[in-house]
């Protein structure tokens, strides 16, 4: 089921189904799961939302920059950006940016991935040359007690952006700015029933 409309963006071009590329070789794709959400609250339910996201992103070795819930098209969805580790790297990271718009069986989630690639480190240099280590690390907004995975620091705030305009995480939330506004949902899909939290999407 192609659930969202006009996902193709100037600047990629295909290479697969549903799947584009750029010249920074960032990544775009588009993904329809026909199964319950997998998320670990409703849209509504903010910090339970944020906290459950924050503790398995970190269970899986990254570290969740940000997520709040926004609007595609005429439903309200979950925007996220993470970083990774790169596999097999002693240094670098990937930022991935995603809109899940989940249905109480089935969601749909459209993903923008940047790598570093060649220097890395300089974004986060030059921040905490400025700040100092004291206002650099700081505990996690969505939960301060998360154990394991990247450490939440000042240098992936959106404040830094302007300063560097080629940087993967920057690209990434400038994706997905344009899709919020370039992409519509199937009205098929919207007349779906909501998703209302994971033990409804069970029965």
């Amino acid at each position: 089921m192609r659930a969202l409309l006009g996902v193709g963006l100037p600047g990629y071009r295909p290479v697969d189904t549903d799947a584009w590329l750029n010249d920074h070789g960032d990544v775009l794709s588009l993904h329809f799961f026909d199964l319950p959400p997998d998320l670990p609250a409703a849209l509504d339910d903010g910090p339970v939302l944020r906290h459950g996201l924050t503790y398995f992103t970190a269970r899986a070795g990254g570290g969740l920059i940000e997520a709040s819930v926004k609007r595609l098209g005429e439903l309200p969805a979950l925007r996220q950006i993470l970083e990774l580790p790169l596999p097999g790297q002693p240094s670098g990271q990937a930022f991935i940016g995603s809109f899940t718009v989940p249905r109480a069986t089935c969601s749909t989630v459209v993903k923008i991935q940047a790598a570093e690639r060649g220097m890395t480190g300089m974004r986060e240099a030059v921040v905490l040359a400025k700040l100092g280590p004291e206002s650099y690390f700081r505990p996690h907004p969505y939960d301060p007690e998360v154990q394991g995975g990247l450490p939440f620091h000042a240098a992936d705030h959106a404040q830094w952006d302007a300063e560097f305009p080629d940087h993967p995480l920057t690209r990434v939330r400038r994706t997905l700015d344009v899709l919020a506004e370039a992409v519509t949902v199937d009205p098929a899909f919207t007349a779906l029933p909501p998703f209302a939290g994971p033990g409804a999407a069970r029965g």
